[in-house]
C-alpha cells in the first residue's frame, strides 16, 4: 500500500496511519524478520521433530499412530489458540496477546523435553500449539494492520520467504541434532528458540492497532464477528480452500518420516535433506508469486493454476503408491512430492491476501478463522495417513488427492473467480 509523503496511508477506511503503524511500515525489513520468525515458529515446532518420530516411538514404547498424536495434538492447539486470540488481539492490541501467548509457548516446550510418557507429551504439545497459535494469528493481522491490496500479496510471499526457510532447515537441524543427543534435545533448541523470539517481539515489534479501532465488545461480539465473516460466501470459499490445500501439505509432513524412512530405507539424514529440498520448491514459487506474478496476472488465476498442480501432483503420487506403474522407488515420489509441495507457493499466500482483503474491519477475527480452519482440517487429515499401518503410502496420497480436489472445487463453487475477471 503507497504511503503518500503526508503521512496518509491508503485504507478502506481512509484512516490516518498512526504513528507507530507508519513506523512500522518504515521499519521495513525489521518488521518482515519478526513476523517472518512468529510464522516460521509453528513449522520449527513441527518438522524438527520429525525425524525424531520413529526414535520416539522407541523410547516411550508407544505404536506410531499415539506418537502421531503428538503431532495431531500440537496442530489441534494451534487452530482452537487462534480461534481465541485472534479476537482477543482485535480488542486488546497485537502486543500483549502475543508475548503472553510466547511465554506459554516457551513453558510448555521445556515440559515436552522432560515428558516420560506417550499422553503427558501429548498434553502439552497440545498446549504448546495452543500458545504457539499466537504468533501465527497475530503476524497476519499485523500484515493487515499495515498493507492493503497487491501489496499485501506481495509481503505474504517475501514472509513466506523467511517462514518457508524454517521447513527447510528444522529437519535438517533436527537430523543432526539426533547425531549428538536424544529427540529430547529437539525440545531443548525450540525452549532456546522460543525465549529467543518472546525478547525480540517484546524489543522491537510495536502495536500496530490503535485504541480507535479495536472492538470493546466480549465474546458474544466477538462470535457475532466471526459468523459475520462465514455468512461472506466469498472469504469462506477462500478460507475452506487454503484450509483444504493446507490440509494435503500436511498429509504430506505427517506421513513422509514413515513413509520415507520405513517404506523406502532412507536414513534420518537423507529424509532432513529431502524434506528441505521441497521447501526450497515452496519458498521458490512463493517468491515467484510475489515478484513476478502479482500485479501482472490475477490473484484469483494465479491460484487456480496452483490449486490445479496440487491436483495433478497428488493424483500422480496416488497412482504411483498404489502400484500401477510397478514399484516406483524413492526418487520418483519425491519428484511427485517436489511438485505437489511447490506448488504450494502459488496457493497458500494467494488465499490469505483474497480472505483478509475483504476484512479491514476485523483483520484479528479473520486471521482467527483462516488459520483454525486450516489447522483442524489438518488435524483431521493427519491420523487417516496411517490408517493402514506403515507398510503403505497409498493414505498419504489418497488424503491429499480428496483434500486437493475439495480445495479447488471451493475455490471454483464459492469464489466464482470468473465473475471477479468479468467486473475487474
Amino acid at each position: 500500500m503507497a504511503i503518500p509523503e503526508s503521512g496518509r496511508a491508503t485504507t478502506t477506511d481512509d484512516h490516518i496511519a498512526p504513528a507507530p503503524v507508519a513506523s512500522a511500515r518504515r521499519a521495513g525489513l525489521l518488521v518482515t524478520l519478526v513476523l517472518g520468525g512468529l510464522t516460521a515458529l509453528p513449522p520449527l515446532s513441527m518438522d524438527m521433530y520429525l525425524p525424531a518420530l520413529p526414535e520416539v516411538t522407541e523410547a516411550l514404547r508407544s505404536p506410531a499412530a499415539t506418537i502421531q498424536l503428538t503431532l495431531t495434538a500440537c496442530l489441534a492447539g494451534m487452530a482452537l489458540g487462534q480461534l481465541v486470540v485472534g479476537p482477543m488481539s482485535d480488542r486488546w492490541g497485537r502486543r500483549r496477546p502475543l508475548l503472553v501467548g510466547m511465554i506459554v509457548y516457551v513453558v510448555a516446550t521445556a515440559v515436552c523435553a522432560l515428558a516420560p510418557s506417550a499422553g503427558l507429551l501429548v498434553g502439552f504439545r497440545l498446549l504448546q500449539g495452543l500458545a504457539g497459535a499466537a504468533g501465527i494469528v497475530i503476524a497476519r493481522a499485523v500484515v493487515r494492520d499495515l498493507y492493503d491490496g497487491v501489496e499485501m500479496a506481495r509481503f505474504f510471499s517475501t514472509l513466506m520467504l523467511i517462514s518457508g526457510a524454517a521447513p527447510i532447515v528444522a529437519p535438517l537441524i533436527g537430523g543432526q541434532i539426533l547425531r549428538i543427543t536424544d529427540w529430547r534435545g529437539v525440545f531443548h533448541v525450540l525452549t532456546g528458540v522460543g525465549i529467543v523470539l518472546t525478547l525480540v517481539v517484546w524489543r522491537f515489534l510495536h502495536e500496530t492497532l490503535p485504541p480507535e479501532r479495536r472492538h470493546t465488545g466480549g465474546v458474544r461480539e466477538a462470535l457475532r464477528t466471526m459468523r459475520g465473516l462465514l455468512a461472506d460466501r466469498v472469504f469462506t470459499g477462500y478460507m475452506l480452500a487454503g484450509g483444504l490445500a493446507f490440509a494435503a501439505l500436511f498429509a504430506y509432513i505427517s506421513a513422509s518420516p514413515f513413509v520415507v524412512q520405513e517404506i523406502y530405507g532412507a536414513s534420518a539424514q537423507t529424509f532432513s535433506l529431502l524434506f528441505g529440498l521441497n521447501s526450497i520448491g515452496l519458498v521458490a514459487v512463493g517468491q515467484i508469486n510475489g515478484k513476478l506474478l502479482v500485479g501482472r496476472v490475477s490473484l484469483d488465476k494465479v491460484l487456480g493454476w496452483g490449486l490445479a498442480v496440487i491436483v495433478l501432483a497428488a493424483a500422480a503420487l496416488l497412482l504411483m503408491t498404489s502400484g500401477v506403474f510397478g514399484d516406483p522407488g524413492l526418487v520418483a515420489v519425491s519428484a511427485g512430492l517436489f511438485v505437489l509441495m511447490s506448488a504450494m507457493g502459488l496457493a497458500m499466500p494467494n488465499t490469505n491476501a483474497q480472505a483478509l482483503m475483504r476484512t479491514p474491519h476485523a483483520a484479528g477475527s479473520a486471521s482467527a478463522l483462516l488459520g483454525t480452519s486450516s489447522f483442524l482440517i489438518g488435524a483431521v487429515a493427519s491420523p487417516l495417513v496411517g490408517i493402514a499401518g506403515e507398510s503403505t503410502a497409498v493414505p498419504m496420497a489418497v488424503v491429499q488427492l480428496v483434500c486437493a480436489l475439495a480445495a479447488l472445487a471451493c475455490f471454483l463453487l464459492m469464489c466464482r473467480p470468473w465473475r471477479a475477471a468479468e467486473t475487474a
